[in-house]
C-alpha cells in the first residue's frame, strides 16, 4: 500500500485500483465492474490488453502525478495527467514514443474514488528504430493526425485497428472535452 499523498492521486482506475477509506491505495481494493459506469468499456479494455500482451507489440506507460481540481463539496474532481507511451513491435523492429494527457472525471462514492470518464488528448508521437532504420509507409501514416500517427500506425501494423479520431493538442475536440468536464464539475459545486 502507498499513502495517497506520496503518489498525489490514484491513476490506475481503469484497472480497478481505488482508494480505500484509510487513505491508502491497494491493488486488492477493486471496483465491482458489473455495477460501475463504463463496465462494458472496462471489459473491452481488459480484453484488448490481454490480446496485446500476447502479441509482438509491447508498451510501457510512464504516468505523472495529476493536476486535480475538486468540487466545493469534495465529492467530484477533474484531473489531467500526462503520460508517455513507449511502444515497440519486436517483429517489425519498429517502435514509437508518444505523449498524451488523460482528462478524467472522478467521483467519490462510498468513500472510494472512481474514474467515471476518461478522455485522452494526444500531443505528439515519433517513431523509434530499436534495430536500425526500417521503411515506413508514409501514406499509411498520414491517415492519422500527426499527434498520434506513429502510435496509430504501429498499432494498426500490430493488428490493433484504430477506429476513431482522438483529441489532439489545441483541437476543437480537446476544448470540448475540457469544457464538458469542468461544466460537470461546476454542477457538483452547486449541489
Amino acid at each position: 500500500m502507498l499513502p495517497i499523498d506520496s503518489i498525489a492521486f490514484i491513476r490506475a482506475g481503469s484497472t480497478g485500483t481505488s482508494v480505500n477509506g484509510t487513505g491508502y491505495a491497494t491493488s486488492s481494493t477493486r471496483t465491482d465492474a458489473s455495477r460501475s459506469p463504463g463496465s462494458r468499456a472496462r471489459h473491452e479494455f481488459v480484453d484488448a490488453s490481454a490480446r496485446m500482451g500476447a502479441s509482438d507489440f509491447r508498451t510501457k506507460h510512464l504516468i505523472t502525478a495529476p493536476v486535480v481540481t475538486f468540487s466545493d463539496d469534495g465529492a467530484r474532481a477533474v484531473s489531467e495527467t500526462s503520460a508517455v507511451v513507449i511502444g515497440e513491435n519486436i517483429r517489425l523492429q519498429l517502435g514509437c514514443n508518444g505523449h498524451n494527457r488523460f482528462v478524467d472525471r472522478l467521483e467519490k462514492r462510498d468513500g472510494a474514488w472512481r474514474i467515471l470518464d476518461r478522455k485522452s488528448v494526444y500531443d505528439f508521437a515519433t517513431f523509434t528504430f530499436p534495430a536500425g532504420i526500417v521503411d515506413i509507409d508514409a501514406t499509411a501514416v498520414s491517415r492519422f493526425p500527426r499527434a498520434y500517427a506513429a502510435l496509430a500506425h504501429l498499432l494498426e501494423k500490430s493488428g490493433f485497428p484504430v477506429r476513431r479520431i482522438f483529441a489532439t493538442k489545441g483541437s476543437d475536440l480537446e476544448r470540448d472535452i475540457k469544457q464538458t468536464a469542468f461544466a460537470w464539475l461546476r454542477e457538483g459545486k452547486q449541489a
